[in-house]
């Protein structure tokens, strides 16, 4: 099966033609010159953000630090105190964690040759070094896992064990959760109630059902941003087999399918709200809601195009960062303490 797809992958490449252009139209500053060219016209900065334009999931590298922070910020409301060691300490494991994500993914994507089949140059597979680094990283995310385990409880370890299966596993054999049609919905319990309500307990040793409520916020978003994300990419993974929610049920479904994700996370605010869960500052999180409209009519329009479709993905992205800033925020207003 493998040798079939890069097969498929090396016939793809050479009737990809000018489609590869739309590839290139997602590096900001590039053109269609040859790669070599390219590289060296540009400037070390714009090389550099070239680099970075071509990390697929480089959001979720500081993504996983606001659902953390989420479940910082309700720990602080319900206690009025934060450990300072445990919070630094919690920090370093999620950033280690979504490094290995990262690398990870970039590595078994590269060797199964999905996102490359478009690409204006053949490049060989990503170094084996890649995946060193991320094995390297997951092995210091389980270090400060076990640290913390010691100081607040075996529950931790499994909200680690948990959040370990989703990243190490989300591309990576022999389970590869994103070429199951799981692999969204890995990352909504991933980047919402599991390191939400692991962040929680960190502080507090308990969880309640407000905080489970709260972490469906970043769960719907995410969750949206990783079926937007994949929308300009649905060929590739066509090609590939890498059957997410969008290969499954095509790019015009895939728009409907993350504009209500996203709308789930933001009704949850107001009715948290009512029932009395959150404070009443929490709905400020709903200003984001014009960023969403904006995306969806962006995405309407250009979803078929990858590189006109950017855009909207940018917009769904402000709104993920604007949603969540307010959300915390409004928790953290001093005048209010939860019951």
């Amino acid at each position: 099966m493998y040798e079939r797809r890069r097969v498929i992958v090396r016939q793809a490449r050479k009737r990809g033609g000018r489609m590869s252009e739309d590839w290139i139209g997602r590096i900001p500053g590039a053109t269609s010159a040859p790669a070599g060219e390219l590289a060296r016209s540009l400037s070390p900065a714009h090389r550099l953000l070239a680099v970075c334009s071509m990390v697929r999931y480089r959001f979720f590298l500081y993504a996983g630090l606001l659902p953390y922070g989420l479940g910082a910020a309700w720990a602080y409301a319900t206690t009025g105190t934060l450990d300072g060691p445990i919070f630094w300490s919690g920090l370093a494991g999620v950033v280690l964690a979504v490094i290995g994500v990262e690398a990870f993914n970039e590595y078994f994507d590269s060797r199964m040759g999905t996102d490359r089949v478009f690409n204006p140059a053949d490049l060989p597979p990503m170094s084996s070094a890649v995946m060193w680094l991320g094995i390297a990283a997951f092995a210091g995310a389980l270090a400060v896992g076990i640290y913390l385990a010691v100081r607040g409880g075996w529950p931790i370890l499994a909200f680690a064990w948990l959040g370990g299966m989703a990243a190490i596993f989300y591309v990576a054999p022999p389970i590869r959760w994103a070429y199951r049609g799981l692999g969204e919905l890995v990352i909504a319990l991933s980047y919402g109630p599991w390191m939400v309500l692991g962040s929680v307990y960190l502080y507090t040793g308990a969880l309640s059902g407000g905080a489970l409520l709260a972490s469906l916020v970043p769960g719907f978003l995410i969750m949206s941003l990783a079926v937007v994300n994949a929308i300009p990419d649905f060929h590739q993974d066509t090609l590939v087999g890498k059957r997410n929610l969008v290969v499954r049920v095509g790019r015009r479904r895939a728009v409907a399918l993350y504009v209500g994700l996203a709308t789930a996370g933001l009704v949850v605010v107001p009715v948290g709200v009512a029932a009395g869960v959150f404070p009443p500052a929490c709905l400020a999180a709903l200003l984001a809601a014009p960023l969403l409209v904006s995306s969806a009519r962006q995405a309407g329009r250009s979803y078929e195009s990858p590189r006109l479709f950017v855009p909207a993905i940018r917009s769904i992205v402000r709104c993920y960062l604007v949603a969540m800033v307010l959300f915390m925020a409004g928790i953290l207003l001093p005048a209010w303490r939860f019951g």
